[in-house]
């Protein structure tokens, strides 16, 4: 497994560096797409750069030969769109016109990015100045020497959104999934070969992750097609573009659609579903969907679209197919809008394999606790559900922020396939293997931690009257400082004028 940390995030600081140089005269959205579309840029030309050298010292003269490219995975920049070019015109009032020009030859030149790359650089609102030294910054920065290790464009576009949105103070949970997040949903699923979707793909995460795990497992990424869909025009964008450059060849639909209204693979049935949908959604068109084929276990609430997404995905399962779903932890329980009878319903069709209860702080963005639903058509062990609560794994890489490590994530991914393999132990505080009618039993409710138990302490051997003594004695010294501190209050209170009635 491919070592799992963003802790590391200096090359992602670079990268805000040159956001933040345009912030003081764009919304963040609008810089957002300035500042991804030239990490495309500068990405894909140092990559035609590397090859056209190659080429050259060769000596037989293919350098301007675009197959050479294609047949390498390479797209073909022609020289008026390359960077050299751009830097050289990075502080002239024409700028943004030549990166303007530089993606539509791009396109022309490549038919995956028609209609794809940001053309709108030489608008007057963007600060020539600023975008000549964020070309400048961009100039310095080796876009190659990151891309066959990280993953450039949803790595730094998940750091990126996070800055974003938080200086805008809003929350954009919903755009991206944590990498680590993202990485245990593919070790489970496992997606070597496929149909492989998600309906809500914001900047292609699931589909990089299926990649690269097909890449570590020695596996051939033409195994798999890849389909999907967002409703949010940039981040589709940022998709198609994140996709494009690691080769993979997807269909994220003819443009940017609302999955639940235009859904744009109506006939699909994949063999892999992986998504992390709007945690929470609320009006999302319910009213004017009643009768929808996909609300096979209930209508979903207008209030929440959960398990409308959840349903969508379901329908949308092949024979033999399997799902990994990011969602709130309000579905595990919750009564209300009738989602408690489709999550019953749900859990009587013996569709749900297994149940992962996630630490808290994982999002940069959001703390809303969220648990992996893991749902399979061809369930190895019927009538049971796998429960683990992993609330206490991950490690703190920053003052807010939580990951899961390569060992924890191994972990999780180990005890699905010992439950598979009908070789598992439960084990007490972290997983537990349950009938269908204990879940009954407990009104179909899913949170783990009412099943799994608490883990057994290891004896400390201090006799328990010697802890509650001690205990005891410090709890005494505390309420002593608390009334301390109630005379300082009223004290100072009294000195103002003021007294506590």
């Amino acid at each position: 497994m491919a070592k799992q940390n963003t802790a590391d995030i200096g090359f992602e600081k670079e990268i805000w560096k040159a956001a933040d140089l345009l912030r003081g005269n764009l919304d963040a959205s609008e810089y957002k797409s300035v500042v991804l579309g030239l990490i495309f840029l500068k990405y894909i030309s140092d990559k035609f750069e590397t090859k056209y050298q190659e080429l050259v010292n060769n000596g037989e003269g293919f350098e301007e030969d675009r197959d050479e490219y294609m047949a390498d995975n390479i797209f073909f920049v022609p020289q008026e769109a390359r960077w050299n070019v751009v830097a050289e015109a990075a502080h002239t009032p024409e700028i943004g016109v030549v990166i303007d020009n530089a993606m539509r030859l791009i396109e022309k030149e490549n038919i995956r990015l028609k209609g794809i790359l940001p053309k709108n650089f030489a608008r007057p609102e963007l600060d020539k100045r600023r975008l000549g030294d964020v070309v400048d910054l961009f100039t310095n920065i080796q876009m190659k020497e990151h891309g066959d290790s990280k993953d450039i464009l949803g790595r730094t576009y998940e750091y990126c959104l996070s800055k974003f949105a938080e200086a805008e103070g809003k929350l954009a949970g919903e755009f991206y999934t944590p990498a680590c997040i993202v990485q245990t949903l593919v070790e489970v699923l496992k997606p070597y070969h496929g149909r492989v979707y998600d309906p809500a793909c914001g900047s292609g995460g699931m589909f990089v992750q299926s990649a690269k795990f097909i890449e570590r497992h020695q596996g051939n990424i033409k195994d798999i097609s890849v389909y999907g869909q967002d409703s949010n025009p940039t981040t589709w964008k940022m998709a198609q573009m994140n996709l494009a450059i690691r080769g993979i060849e997807a269909d994220l639909g003819k443009f940017n659609a609302d999955t639940f209204f235009d859904d744009q693979h109506p006939t699909l049935k994949a063999d892999f579903i992986m998504a992390n949908p709007p945690f929470n959604l609320s009006d999302w068109g319910a009213d004017k969907l009643q009768d929808d084929v996909r609300w096979k276990f209930g209508i979903p609430p207008s209030g929440n679209a959960k398990f409308a997404w959840l349903q969508h995905m379901i329908h949308h399962l092949s024979p033999k197919g399997k799902i990994g779903m990011v969602l709130a932890n309000g579905s595990l329980s919750s009564q209300t809008g009738g989602e408690g009878t489709i999550r019953e319903n749900i859990i009587k069709s013996d569709l749900i394999e297994g149940i992962v209860a996630l630490p808290s702080q994982l999002f940069y963005t959001t703390g809303i606790p969220v648990s992996l639903w893991f749902l399979n058509r061809e369930k190895k062990q019927k009538d049971k559900i796998l429960f683990v609560d992993a609330r206490n794994m991950g490690t703190m890489v920053t003052r807010k922020l939580r990951e899961l490590q390569e060992a924890d994530i191994k972990k999780i991914a180990d005890t699905f396939d010992k439950y598979n393999d009908g070789t598992l132990e439960n084990e007490k505080g972290f997983c537990v293997v349950v009938a269908l009618g204990d879940v009954a039993k407990q009104d179909y409710i899913l949170t783990p931690g009412r099943y799994v138990g608490i883990a057994e302490q290891e004896d400390d051997g201090i006799p328990f009257q010697e802890k509650m003594d001690k205990l005891t004695t410090e709890l005494s010294d505390l309420f002593a400082q608390s009334h301390d501190l109630e005379d300082e209050i009223r004290k100072q209170l009294a000195s103002i004028g003021f007294t506590i009635k």
